[in-house]
């Protein structure tokens, strides 16, 4: 490496810059491919990092339009992009948010990051470009968004499979209850059916999203109420169901279970608040309200859960589900038993 970087001699006399110059020396020891153009876009001076970076000596380089180092796809750009800096100057980035690529002399191209700074001239401003070769660091990149897109194809592919194996395990359930006479066993074969297809309703939720890391929540639970209000045949001109659902976002391990709550709690709901041809109301809210706390909440102004039910050591599995899965998620459970019957869960999903 020389001690000083070479200028062309018009450069010399319109900048009045000796050999000695302190910024000669920062330039050309320069950890960065430094190369001064004049408004013209001709090369005026370069330091060692540039001949090393493109190849070029910097006999073959000095005088040269600074398009020899620009791919010809964005030559005709060039001298627009050019003009533009000279008329704003100021230290910024070049083409921010855009891809930059440079020429070799052998005619290789490599992805680049270019910091333009103007310096002022007698009459004008020369153009003091530091550019930096960035194609490992892109291909790195590249590689890792590869990777990161066959995984997420992956795990699409793993709940896709999920799904589907619930679901053959629903049609199994539901084709054997098919063959029960005692409404009893077949109404408790419904019951796992239900609760088999709401987790499987979680998956595909995670299949058709985004983000495969989070479950929208509020909108599997307008397809969980739609599902079991068929499957339990609700008479909406008897039962009127209203829903204040925000969009909450969950993990997988935080949706299952709060999706089998809510199956219990919805099926609880339309089976048992209004026997006979009685009418009323069933209110479903859930909400995130803050600091990650999630509550959800089944009201009805039904028949109510007499007094002198156990709902801690009832028999009833459903009961028993809830109590154990918001155990689990860490939450509570209030139970409010009449006028109106309210089941409200709330706990803390982690950050």
């Amino acid at each position: 490496m020389i001690d000083d970087p070479v200028l062309t001699e018009d450069a010399k006399k319109d900048r009045g810059y000796d050999h000695d110059d302190r910024f000669h020396r920062v330039v050309e020891h320069a950890p960065n491919a430094m190369i001064l153009v004049d408004e013209r876009g001709r090369i005026e001076m370069v330091n060692a990092e540039t001949e090393q970076l493109f190849g070029y000596r910097r006999d073959e380089l000095l005088g040269q339009p600074i398009e020899i180092l620009v791919p010809a796809r964005f030559n005709s750009h060039h001298a627009d992009l050019r003009d533009s800096f000279v008329r704003a100057p100021g230290p910024r980035p070049m083409g921010p948010g855009r891809d930059l690529y440079a020429l070799r002399k052998d005619g290789s191209e490599f992805a680049v990051e270019i910091g333009l700074n103007p310096i002022p001239i007698s009459g004008g401003i020369q153009i003091l470009a530091a550019v930096v070769d960035i194609s490992d660091r892109k291909s790195k990149q590249e590689t890792l968004e590869k990777s990161l897109q066959e995984k997420d194809l992956l795990l699409a592919e793993v709940h896709h499979r999920v799904k589907n194996n619930l679901q053959i395990i629903y049609s199994l359930l539901d084709m054997q209850s098919s063959q029960i006479d005692d409404s009893h066993a077949r109404e408790m074969l419904r019951d796992s059916c239900n609760r088999v297809r709401s987790m499987a309703q979680i998956h595909q939720a995670l299949y058709q999203s985004e983000d495969m890391s989070q479950v929208d929540f509020g909108h599997f639970f307008e397809e969980l109420l739609q599902t079991l209000s068929a499957s339990y045949n609700a008479d909406i001109g008897r039962i009127a169901v209203t829903t204040h659902i925000k969009t909450v976002r969950m993990p997988i391990g935080i949706a299952v279970p709060c999706g089998l709550i809510a199956n219990e709690l919805v099926s609880n709901a339309l089976k048992h608040a209004f026997p006979g041809d009685r009418c009323g109301t069933i209110d479903i809210a859930i909400q995130d309200t803050g600091q990650n706390t999630i509550i959800m909440a089944v009201t009805d102004d039904g028949v109510g859960i007499p007094m002198d039910f156990d709902i801690e050591n009832c028999a009833s599995l459903g009961l028993q589900l809830i109590h154990l899965l918001t155990d689990q998620l860490g939450g509570t459970l209030t139970i409010n038993r009449q006028n109106p019957t309210r089941l409200v869960i709330e706990f803390q999903q982690p950050d």
